[in-house]
């Protein structure tokens, strides 16, 4: 409980001056003591629901310049102009908290964002550290498991998790940053003191309308959000690489750039193994060779990712960054993120994320070198989402993979028909069958493979569920997978 005063500079009328004990933008979640964000959103708008909240106790509003308020609502709170009420909520949220771990590593990027926050708290926690990761598997940690279904939560979930990781003994947070959250105002009033980016690709445009824009959502998180002083953990391999540094022009901020281009994490050499594959990178003047346990080139890159996240804490020491490399060898995979199924008599089967057109060209192209024969894979796209990457993510799949199964992925309101017309389209390029139905779609897969193939099933993951209509059905591609090996193997 704290005195609006403290948390936002506004005039106090009369000596009126709220003790407030609760922040929210929904008004349904109002209590007494809380303060409500009139939030203007994509399907409602929170100016509608002021007179609900106050009812329900709100003793301040934060609102927009020109809001006008019922005369018996006026005198019974306080009300808070802001051009922002989105992001006047995030800030009042970092000083009603007002606590996150020490050291807090924000990471953005298309692609990689999951797979790079848990492998910087494993490199962490191997270090001996109390450490989290926060995002789309939501909290993962010592002592700390939550689930959560967005990648960025709204700004008041974000800080209470923050304050109450440190109140645990939390030290270091890896935490993802969407451009949604990042375009909404979720993480301002966050302290990050490294900031990393992993790539960029075609993602999220029906929300953000181009390329352009998504660029600039992502680039908020440095901009604005990185601490002066901080540390940008950049991929130089990328196109984007040259704008991300301009925009820390000015901002004292250290540069940590990664990749085959990069002057502080070089990667020199990458070998496939049984296992995994073997690297070579140069740092702190240095090279090493490693056994990475991790199938991909772009886990290799979320790899050196997340050691640069690491080590930015202790840069200009160059033995402790050397004793820090080693800790790739321990990495295990993120559930959803190529996670090997086990079991198949003579085949391989993977379950992957990847729902974007970059992600699934990578996840082929990283398992090529592991396939003695057919590579195949199961992808859909979902509904009410971009429309434009369908026949993009079908010739993809086709063309790229020996065979392509086009099958249905939350197809929430529209006509999952359409949505498989749109990619079988894009696969006439190359060898595609059409299977609506996902759970037979993924038996007739598993079926099929024989000795030396490998399938993947991606779009997914770790989800949990198969969005029809307003249903979510219970469905795990994982599962799923496990099932038709089990019936395979009778």
């Amino acid at each position: 409980m704290k005195k609006l005063s403290t948390l936002i500079d506004v005039p106090v009328r009369d000596g009126f001056d709220p003790v407030i004990n609760g922040l929210t933008q929904d008004s349904r979640k109002v209590r007494e003591g809380y303060l409500f964000a009139a939030v203007p959103g994509h399907k409602d708008d929170g100016h509608r629901f002021i007179t609900d909240a106050v009812r329900h106790g709100a003793v301040a509003v934060v609102a927009l310049p020109g809001t006008a308020l019922l005369p018996e609502v006026a005198e019974r709170v306080v009300l808070v102009p802001h051009e922002n009420p989105r992001r006047a909520l995030a800030q009042i949220a970092a000083r009603f908290y007002d606590s996150q771990p020490r050291v807090l590593a924000a990471v953005t990027g298309t692609n990689g964002k999951t797979s790079t926050v848990h492998f910087a708290q494993q490199i962490w926690r191997a270090m001996g550290l109390k450490a989290a990761c926060l995002g789309t598997l939501g909290v993962v940690g010592s002592g700390k498991a939550q689930t959560g279904s967005l990648t960025t939560p709204d700004s008041v979930a974000l800080h209470a998790t923050l304050a109450d990781l440190a109140a645990s003994g939390i030290t270091h947070l890896a935490m993802e940053a969407s451009s949604h959250g990042l375009h909404q105002s979720r993480l301002d009033g966050v302290k990050a003191s490294v900031a990393g980016f992993t790539s960029f690709s075609h993602d999220h445009l029906d929300y953000h309308g181009n390329m352009d824009d998504y660029l600039i959502a992502k680039a908020h998180l440095f901009s604005d959000i990185l601490q002066h002083g901080g540390t940008a953990v950049l991929n130089a391999d990328i196109p984007e690489y040259r704008d991300l540094t301009s925009r820390l022009e000015g901002r004292a901020c250290r540069i940590i750039s990664y990749g085959e281009k990069g002057s502080d994490i070089r990667l020199l050499h990458q070998k496939p193994t049984p296992s995994g594959q073997q690297v070579t990178i140069a740092v702190a003047g240095q090279e090493m060779t490693l056994s990475l346990p991790l199938v991909g080139r772009f886990q290799v890159m979320n790899a050196l990712c997340a050691l640069g996240l690491v080590i930015a804490e202790f840069a200009n020491d160059p033995q402790k960054v050397l004793a820090t490399v080693p800790y790739l060898e321990k990495l295990t995979g993120v559930p959803g993120r190529l996670q090997w199924v086990e079991g198949h008599p003579c085949g391989a089967v993977y379950v992957d994320y990847a729902h974007t057109p970059d992600a699934l060209e990578r996840v082929i192209e990283a398992l090529r070198p592991h396939t003695a024969g057919k590579l195949v894979c199961l992808i859909g796209c979902g509904g009410n989402r971009d429309a434009a990457k369908r026949p993009v993510m079908g010739r993809i799949a086709a063309v790229e993979a020996d065979l392509a199964i086009i099958t249905d992925d939350n197809p929430r309101d529209e006509d999952p028909a359409l949505i498989r017309r749109a990619m079988m389209q894009g696969a006439a390029e190359g060898n595609a069958i059409e299977i609506g139905d996902r759970r037979m779609a993924i038996t007739q897969a598993v079926t099929m493979l024989e000795e030396g193939d490998v399938l993947v099933i991606a779009g997914k993951g770790h989800e949990q569920g198969q969005i029809i209509g307003e249903r979510v059905e219970p469905f795990d591609d994982a599962a799923e997978a496990r099932r038709a090996i089990a019936e395979l193997r009778g």
